[in-house]
């Protein structure tokens, strides 16, 4: 009976442990599924290179790291600007959130772990159609002047130069409620209200393009889109200070808004491999060779 039960004791130690041993030694990572990236149309061109060059490279997440699942890599970008993104990263309808404008702390407090990772600058550059005389006559608009013209004060463009032709001005913004629009009410108009005759562009492509397509029309637009249609339009000074790489990195030129990428609690591993990859060199890269400001 003794011998019987030595025995039975002996098998529960070994049972328990394997037991332990399997549970130290098991390192599998789970499925991750689909991943969701939403916010800002002036991110949105980097992060869907980068989407591209990664999903090219790595079809399954085990080629990206071998303690991962043999499982395909989706990664999905929606666009809806930035305020979106803030609102899909805080609400978790979205893995990440895209936003070219800085979070309030009113907006990260609702948060229940608030990350944010950099990938460069932009600025709103003031921008027109080369076909307007206004960049012959004058290098750029004080702040005062963009107030005047942004509420409507001035409606013609000889109100701004007596020089230019008595022709309306065509004012395009960026949806009154989204991040850029945001950033130009902070660092421009401050109290004093956008006009509600402007015209309000879905994306910053259609700002700009709209620029391009009306020789009267004036707008605040991406540095990094203007870069990427160059010579299509004319971006001005303000304050006498040139929307140049060196002026945005010194803070010299005023309206300036970060790039980021947003996280409401913990990377999964996958998440993380990704987020490396977008912060890596050729992250870098990318964001410049779209006309950004990288962030390293």
């Amino acid at each position: 009976m003794k011998k019987i039960a030595l025995i039975a004791v002996t098998m529960v130690l070994i049972f328990s442990l394997s037991a332990c041993n399997n549970q130290s030694t098991d390192t599998s990572v789970e499925k991750i599924g689909e991943i969701i990236m939403t916010g800002s149309s002036t991110l949105g061109p980097v992060v869907t290179q980068l989407i591209s060059e990664f999903t090219d490279k790595y079809s399954t997440w085990d080629q990206v790291n071998s303690e991962f699942p043999k499982e395909p890599i989706s990664i999905v970008i929606n666009g809806g600007g930035s305020g979106a993104g803030i609102k899909s990263a805080i609400d978790k309808s979205a893995n990440f959130g895209l936003a070219s404008k800085s979070v309030s702390e009113e907006e990260q407090a609702k948060f229940e772990k608030y990350q944010q990772f950099k990938l460069g600058t932009d600025a709103l550059t003031i921008a027109v159609n080369p076909n307007n005389n206004v960049y012959n006559l004058q290098e750029g608009f004080t702040t005062e002047q963009l107030k005047k013209i942004f509420s409507g004060e001035y409606k013609l463009w000889s109100d701004v130069n007596k020089d230019l032709p008595k022709e309306e001005i065509v004012v395009i913004t960026r949806d009154i409620g989204g991040g850029a629009h945001s950033v130009f009410q902070k660092k421009i108009m401050g109290d004093a209200e956008v006009s509600a005759n402007v015209i309000q562009s879905p994306s910053m492509g259609a700002l700009v393009t709209k620029i391009i397509d009306n020789e009267n029309a004036i707008g605040y637009a991406s540095f990094g889109v203007v870069n990427q249609n160059s010579g299509k339009l004319i971006a001005m000074n303000v304050d006498e200070v040139e929307p140049s790489k060196e002026n945005i990195i010194s803070g010299d030129y005023k309206i300036s808004r970060p790039l980021l990428v947003l996280k409401n609690g913990e990377l999964k591993q996958q998440e993380q491999a990704f987020i490396d990859f977008l912060i890596s060199e050729r992250g870098m890269q990318v964001v410049t060779e779209l006309g950004f400001v990288s962030a390293k």
